[in-house]
């Protein structure tokens, strides 16, 4: 069976600006979500959002938009949208387990309301012709909740449903519960894409023996903390290439660039790279001290000092 892999959606990490560059340097990635679209209330598409999924940004990957909402004028808005762009499938986002959006009932705040999902299912189906697929975890309390979501669900031709097998309330602290994931896969009809904790070839190779059944598995944190993962998986080694810290420095150095001249002023691209450091420290020997020392940058030129000498030290190791 052949194993297709897809990169989770990461608010704030995986736009359209990293995943070129990703699928450059890297590959092994078969489709790209899209950061959510979030609306807020106004039919009015953000540029930020608008350029994430521009034909024009996406034009060497398969990339499909995703949504987060609990209002069917809002879904039908940036369904057409997205269709006149040309893209014929939209994700819901009914996985996004913070308490800031959860709290208002939308991502994984949203399972436990099956009425609420099937009104929007049942207008979207009704009113347009994009083709739905949607990404959840398995509740916000509990995972009995997405088993109280399935008959409504199954009224609806989706395209698939990907689950990350935790509840929403678990934020990414604890264990995925694979007991949990099985229960889903029997007692829904529509197709599972598995997602969680994939983070080296090893744990996906217990993951496929445990559900032979999958074969479409998402990567979100994992790909950020070893890019090189995909293409190992689909390679079937646990060898890195010889250069694999040149091409990670020659990865970095792009997307450093691209952001920094995307971005105004010295605080937010050490944000923005100091959140991709957070994993990216987990590619090398000693993680904390990879990040303390990006942490301790304090300006751009201190920055970039700071990153030659880690993988100067990475490759000399």
């Amino acid at each position: 069976m052949s194993q297709t892999l897809l990169s989770s959606p990461l608010q704030g990490f995986t736009d359209y600006k990293f995943r070129n560059a990703f699928n450059h340097f890297f590959g092994g990635i078969d489709t790209f979500y899209a950061p959510y679209i979030r609306l807020n209330g106004k039919l009015v598409i953000k540029n930020s959002y608008k350029r994430d999924i521009e034909l024009a940004n996406n034009t060497t990957l398969e990339v499909i938009p995703q949504i987060i909402t609990n209002d069917v004028d809002e879904f039908l808005f940036v369904a057409k949208y997205i269709r006149e762009l040309g893209y014929k499938e939209l994700n819901w986002n009914l996985g996004c387990p913070y308490p800031m959006v959860t709290k208002r009932g939308m991502g994984s705040g949203l399972i436990a309301n099956p009425e609420k999902i099937d009104n929007i299912l049942h207008k979207v189906h009704n009113e347009s012709d994009v083709l739905v697929s949607m990404k959840m975890r398995m509740g916000y309390e509990n995972p009995e909740e997405i088993l109280n979501a399935f008959p409504v669900l199954d009224k609806y031709p989706l395209k698939n449903v990907a689950i990350h097998a935790r509840i929403g309330k678990q934020l990414y602290k604890g264990g995925t519960d694979l007991d949990s994931f099985q229960k889903c896969i029997d007692n829904t009809k529509h197709k599972l894409y598995y997602n969680g904790d994939v983070t080296s070839v090893n744990a996906f190779k217990k993951l496929q023996e445990r559900f032979p059944t999958i074969d479409h598995w998402m990567i979100g944190r994992g790909l950020i903390a070893d890019p090189f993962l995909p293409s190992m998986i689909k390679n079937d080694t646990s060898e890195y290439p010889k250069n694999r810290f040149d091409i990670f420095s020659d990865f970095h150095n792009r997307i450093f660039t691209e952001y920094d001249a995307a971005l105004s002023g010295p605080t937010p691209i050490k944000m923005k790279m100091l959140g991709f450091w957070e994993y990216f420290s987990k590619s090398f020997a000693n993680p904390q001290k990879t990040y303390k020392k990006i942490k301790k940058a304090q300006n751009v030129k201190k920055y970039e000092i700071a990153v030659r000498e880690i993988f100067k030290e990475a490759k000399n190791g």
